[in-house]
C-alpha cells in the first residue's frame, strides 16, 4: 500500500482570522503534544498565551499581542522540519536564520507532495486532485467566500499587522500559488494532448474500417431473385 502526504493551504490573513474566531469560541490545542525530535516542548519553550482552561472571548488585539501564539506562521511551521532549527528552542539558532530554514524546508516539503490544494481555488483544486489520483468526485467543489473570517471587519492597519506576524506564511503562500498554477497548467496540457491523441486514434480507426472490403455487400444494381432466395431458405 502506498501513502501520500497532501495538504490544503489558505490565504494567511483569512486563515489567521479564522483561527482567532475559532479560539474566541473556546477551542484549544491542549491535546496537541507538539512532538519534535522525540520530545515535547518545555513550558519555557512554548509558554501559553492565556491563563485558565481556554482563551474564549479573546480580542483580535490580544491574539496578535501574544508572541507565543502558534497561529503565527502556522502553515510554514506545520510543513517544515522543525528539527532543523532545534524544534521549539528559539535560542538554538539566530531568529533570521531560523526563519529562512523553516521557510525553505516548508517549500521543499510542499514540492515533494504529490498533491496540494488552495482553498481559494476550489475548482482547480478538485481538477488537480482528480487528475493526480485518477479519481472522480460525485459533486463539483463549491467556492464559498462567505466564511467566518470573511465576516470579520478589519482595517488596513490590522491587515498589515497580521501580514507582518505571518510573513513566512505570506511568502510560502505566494510560492504555493505559483507552484499550484504550474501544476494546473501542466495537467491541462496533458489532458489536451490526450484528447488530441484519442481524436487521432478515432479518425484512424474510422478510416481503417472504411477501407475494409465489404464481403457481404451486394453488387451494385443486382437484386436477388425469388428462386435464389427460396434455395437459400431450403438450404437452411
Amino acid at each position: 500500500r502506498k501513502f501520500y502526504y497532501i495538504t490544503l493551504l489558505r490565504g494567511p490573513v483569512s486563515r489567521y482570522l479564522s483561527e482567532w474566531r475559532h479560539v474566541q469560541r473556546g477551542a484549544t490545542w491542549k491535546t496537541s503534544l507538539h512532538m519534535c525530535d522525540g520530545r515535547t516542548p518545555t513550558p519555557e519553550e512554548l509558554p501559553p498565551c492565556y491563563e485558565g482552561t481556554d482563551w474564549s472571548g479573546c480580542t483580535l488585539e490580544e491574539s496578535m499581542d501574544c508572541p507565543y501564539n502558534l497561529a503565527n506562521n502556522r502553515q510554514v511551521r506545520m510543513l517544515a522540519d522543525l528539527s532543523l532549527v532545534g524544534c521549539y528552542n528559539l535560542s538554538f539558532i539566530p531568529e533570521g536564520k531560523r526563519a529562512q530554514l523553516l521557510l525553505e524546508s516548508a517549500k521543499k516539503n510542499l514540492r515533494g507532495m504529490a498533491f496540494f490544494g488552495l482553498t481559494e481555488f476550489q475548482r482547480k483544486t478538485q481538477y488537480l486532485f482528480e487528475r493526480t489520483f485518477n479519481l472522480k468526485f460525485i459533486r463539483p467543489f463549491m467556492q464559498y467566500n462567505s466564511t467566518r473570517a470573511g465576516g470579520v471587519e478589519v482595517d488596513e492597519d490590522t491587515i498589515r499587522r497580521i501580514e507582518e506576524l505571518n510573513d513566512l506564511d505570506m511568502q510560502l503562500y505566494d510560492y504555493a500559488k505559483d507552484l499550484f498554477q504550474q501544476r494546473y497548467q501542466y495537467k491541462r496540457q496533458l489532458e489536451r494532448r490526450e484528447q488530441r491523441l484519442r481524436s487521432r486514434e478515432e479518425r484512424l480507426l474510422h478510416r481503417a474500417k472504411e477501407a475494409l472490403p465489404r464481403e457481404d455487400a451486394d453488387e451494385p444494381g443486382r437484386v436477388p431473385t425469388e428462386d435464389y432466395m427460396s434455395h437459400i431458405i431450403e438450404k437452411w
